[in-house]
């Protein structure tokens, strides 16, 4: 028999189920939730109940024997402080993925919930990987010039290191003997760099470059002015960062292929715009390539907006000097969770343990 895992990726508007039988996909479903239905939730733990019966109607439809598997993975929550790879879903990283003091409101926060109570049923570990707040950020790389701000890591990990060990071992090497900038590409874009196994500094979707959706980083007097002109509540500057900014903002769309069929049609403003998204892409593998102190062996380019070879072609040229550039796009959550949970069940990584910390942070 080899490892059967059941896969749990909750989202604020789907939860998407599988079941992976070592690295191969058994089967794969996505319930779409209407907004109705989740507001009556007051907070995101209460939504446990009503997914927990979801995935007991998918197991029970699929014939799935809860008594033969091996795991239960989710998707890893906001939980502040965490190192990259696996977390057994314990008491203490249960109670950190509910309170604010200790992680952000999220929909991924119930991923460990949701795999800790379908495991108890069956005295079987569940297992959270590869959190979007996971990395390795030296103390040097997390000061700013705002005592009051610390710079946390906040990028898609699961997708990137998961590209990164990919791209390791199509060159018959380990992950853990390279050196790389990996770049995600979605509606939000993150960078991280990879050194020798280790997440070591991260750019996410509001301390960088901006992307489809996302403002990224702006001049902060301008920003702190328009926040105070009046014109415009927290909840809309909050969209004006995340939602509505970026290219969005400037074309009204945040697709990529809207943007290249108006560039094909000779609109000047949406090819400037997308030459500006790749520009800024490439600043910030020029700003990430220092934590390397120039040593490295590959820039990966992965996620959705990857399969845009204009966009692409625009970044080699800017970074392509640094070093290697690879393309591969697209990204797949549930095989990036299924791979993650063999590696834990196979003993080629050991599962961390959480401990809460002894000063709330805030």
């Amino acid at each position: 028999m080899g490892y059967l895992q059941l896969i749990i990726n909750p989202g604020s508007t789907s939860t998407k189920l599988a079941l992976y039988d070592g690295e191969q996909k058994i089967l794969q479903s996505s319930v779409e939730h209407k907004a109705e239905e989740l507001h009556r939730f007051e907070t995101i733990a209460d939504q446990v109940p009503y997914r927990l019966g979801l995935i007991r109607d998918f197991m029970a439809e699929n014939h799935i024997k809860g008594e033969e598997l091996s795991a239960v993975m989710g998707r890893g929550g906001l939980v502040f402080g965490l190192k990259t790879g696996g977390y057994q879903v314990n008491d203490e990283l249960a109670e950190a993925l509910v309170n604010p003091a200790y992680s952000s409101p999220h929909a991924s926060n119930l991923g460990g919930l949701l795999a800790r109570a379908v495991a108890e049923e069956y005295q079987i570990p569940a297992y959270i990987y590869d959190a979007v707040t996971s990395g390795d950020l030296s103390p040097v790389a997390q000061i700013t010039g705002i005592p009051e701000i610390t710079r946390r890591s906040f990028s898609h990990v699961l997708n990137s290191r998961a590209q990164a060990i990919r791209y390791a071992a199509s060159l018959g090497k380990r992950y853990e003997d390279m050196d790389l900038i990996v770049f995600h590409l979605g509606g939000g874009t993150s960078a991280s760099v990879h050194q020798h196994g280790t997440m070591i500094d991260s750019v996410g979707d509001d301390d960088g470059q901006f992307s489809p959706e996302r403002a990224g980083c702006v001049p902060s007097l301008e920003l702190n002015k328009l926040c105070f002109s009046g014109k415009y509540t927290k909840a809309e500057m909050d969209k004006k960062i995340r939602g509505r900014g970026g290219m969005f903002a400037h074309l009204g769309t945040s697709d990529c292929r809207e943007i290249e069929r108006r560039i094909q049609a000779g609109d000047r403003h949406a090819d400037e715009i997308l030459q500006a998204q790749a520009y800024q892409i490439a600043k910030t593998i020029g700003l990430l390539s220092v934590a390397l102190k120039g040593k490295c062996d590959a820039i990966i380019l992965t996620g959705g907006l990857a399969y845009s070879k204009l966009l692409t072609d625009r970044i080699k040229d800017y970074a392509g000097f640094l070093a290697p550039v690879v393309v591969i796009p697209g990204e797949n959550e549930m095989e990036a969770l299924a791979q993650g949970g063999l590696r834990l069940l196979t003993g080629q990584e050991q599962a961390n343990v959480y401990h809460l910390p002894e000063r709330k942070e805030l």
